[in-house]
C-alpha cells in the first residue's frame, strides 16, 4: 500500500472575465474563471500529484511543464488518464481518493456528484472510491477574500 497527498491553488480571473471554470472535469458556472497555463482544474492537477507522489514519481510540474507549449489550455482529464496509466505501468490500482475544495464561492453542493462521477470515470474506478468535499477558510487569507481555491487529495493505492 502506497499513500499520496497533492496540493493545488490557482488565482480566480476578474469577475466579468469568465463565465466558469473547471473543477474535477466539470463546468462550473461562475462569473469567474481560473489563471492557469492549463485548464486551472485544481482538483485534478492534486489528484495526479497525489498519485504521482504515491508512486515516488516526479510531480505534475515536471511530467508536464508550463514551459511547454502544448499544455496550453491543456484538458487536465487528458493529463490525468496519463498519469492513471502511469500508474498502472508501476504496478499499482487505487484504492481510493479523499479530497477536498478550499473555497468561499460558488458552492459546490449543485455540483459534487458530477464532480465524483466525473473522476471515477477518469479513474476507470467506482464512484464508491471517489470522496469530494468541500470548505471555507472562514474568511481567512486570500482564499477566504475570494481571490483563489484550493485543492488537497489524497490517494490509497495497492499494488497489483
Amino acid at each position: 500500500m502506497r499513500i499520496g497527498l497533492g496540493i493545488d491553488a490557482h488565482i480566480f480571473t476578474p469577475v466579468g472575465e469568465a463565465d466558469s471554470f473547471v473543477l474535477g472535469g466539470v463546468e462550473i458556472p461562475y462569473d469567474r474563471g481560473v489563471i492557469a497555463h492549463s485548464d486551472g482544474d485544481v482538483l485534478l492537477h492534486a489528484l495526479m500529484d497525489a498519485i504521482l507522489g504515491a508512486l515516488g514519481l516526479e510531480d505534475i510540474g515536471h511530467q508536464f511543464p508550463d514551459s511547454d507549449p502544448k499544455y496550453q489550455n491543456a484538458d487536465s482529464k487528458e493529463m490525468t488518464r496519463g498519469v492513471v496509466a502511469m500508474m498502472q505501468r508501476e504496478g499499482y490500482s487505487l484504492v481510493n481518493v479523499d479530497a477536498t475544495l478550499l473555497l468561499e464561492a460558488p458552492k459546490m453542493k449543485p455540483h459534487r456528484q458530477a464532480m465524483i462521477a466525473s473522476v471515477a470515470e477518469v479513474l476507470a474506478c467506482k464512484t464508491s472510491q471517489v470522496s469530494i468535499k468541500a470548505t471555507t477558510v472562514e474568511k481567512m487569507g486570500a482564499i477566504g477574500r475570494g481571490e483563489g481555491l484550493a485543492a488537497q487529495v489524497v490517494v490509497l493505492l495497492q499494488a497489483i
